[in-house]
């Protein structure tokens, strides 16, 4: 099972299996500044924000950290001048509530409320670079607009329910005839909950195949389903990075793989306990002992981190990106550009057996990478 695939989230002076992690990183001298950092937002793996006459690339889940931090999650990209990107001045109404119109590309933070172009207000649940409010529903949510003037509105609403999980039992036992007990089909549905967005995204054929996307790449990693820890016991120790300011306070060798995605080191033990509510650093044996936390970090990875790839695996099916981008996502440094195809061909053989399964095709994009 490979190691790497997380490598991307480490602090710049990490170096993995001899190979120096490199972060997508805006132009160093970009023109104008993101939008400014706040205390108060939540920001994921790929969110740009400016502070101080800098660029900052984020490269996992953080809040309250300001830029250039301690801990090496900000990536700084310079500096910055000019103006900060933005919205037009168009506006539009309903109900006595006025928003600006949705810009496709354009940062949003957390709470930002745009009107789309089918007329309807939208709020923003997750920072996000410009994303379709009707695509990418895990970070935005139908706004209902009922106050009068200057944005007072009538709260969000829920968005429409699209029913329950769209791997049956039955399915799922079909995928994994030789699965692990612990990798329960009632975990997998109860860690559904912390992240919304997936497998509920999009029409029902975008919603089976980023079931199967992500399945296909957890039997990879997993021997499908088999390996709740890392097998190689030599690795344990290596995946505490002392420079972080939190250390390793479970213990040196607390960090080791474990679960769907195999989550290693200490700071993606932080990074996915944080973002989770859950106190991952100091309880690393909660990813081998709780089913549901142990997806829970799965979709952690699947849904926020870009890895060595340029977009989340959840975007990659979302945004028709194809299956392959998934798992340049979580391995693509080690796997993609004919680094090791017979890889690739396992992870692309779960996919196509996966969505045949589920009674769909393979969808839009590449397979491979």
């Amino acid at each position: 099972m490979s190691r790497v695939r997380l490598w991307a989230m480490l602090a710049a002076v990490t170096v993995v299996g001899g190979v120096v992690a490199v972060f997508n990183m805006l132009p160093a001298s970009a023109a104008s500044c993101s939008p400014a950092w706040q205390a108060s937002a939540v920001y994921t793996g790929g969110a740009t924000v400016s502070r101080n006459g800098h660029n900052f690339l984020a490269k996992w889940w953080t809040q309250n950290e300001a830029p250039p931090g301690t801990t090496g999650v900000w990536q700084d990209q310079g500096s910055c001048g000019g103006s900060t990107p933005q919205p037009p001045t168009q506006t539009g109404t309903a109900g006595g509530c006025s928003f600006p119109a949705w810009v496709q590309g354009r940062n949003y933070a957390t709470g930002d409320i745009v009107k789309f172009t089918d007329g309807n207000f939208y709020v923003a649940e997750h920072d996000n670079p410009g994303y379709s409010p009707v695509i990418s529903t895990w970070y935005w949510d139908p706004y209902a607009c009922t106050g009068t003037g200057g944005g007072t509105g009538g709260g969000t609403t829920p968005p429409p329910s699209n029913g329950s999980f769209v791997v049956s039992e039955a399915q799922f036992n079909q995928m994994f005839p030789g699965r692990n007990s612990f990798y329960t089909y009632s975990g997998l549905v109860a860690a559904l909950s912390a992240y919304p967005g997936f497998a509920k995204t999009g029409s029902d054929d975008v919603r089976k195949q980023e079931a199967a996307a992500f399945l296909a790449n957890v039997n990879h990693e997993t021997g499908g389903l088999v390996y709740v820890v890392e097998q190689n016991t030599a690795n344990y120790p290596h995946y505490c990075d002392t420079s972080q300011s939190y250390g390793c306070p479970a213990g040196q060798s607390a960090y080791y793989g474990r679960g769907p995605i195999q989550l290693s080191w200490n700071f993606n033990y932080k990074a996915a306990g944080d973002a989770l509510g859950i106190d991952l650093l100091h309880n690393p044996n909660l990813v081998q002992t709780d089913s549901a936390v142990a997806w829970k970090t799965a979709l952690w990875y699947w849904n926020t981190q870009s890895g060595p790839g340029t977009m989340t695996p959840h975007n990659a099916i979302v945004n028709g990106a194809g299956f392959g981008e998934t798992i340049r996502s979580i391995n693509g440094s080690l796997e993609c550009g004919g680094r090791n195809p017979a890889q690739v061909q396992s992870r692309v053989s779960a996919y196509q057996r996966f969505v045949s399964i589920l009674g769909t095709g393979v969808g839009a994009g590449s397979l491979s990478c």
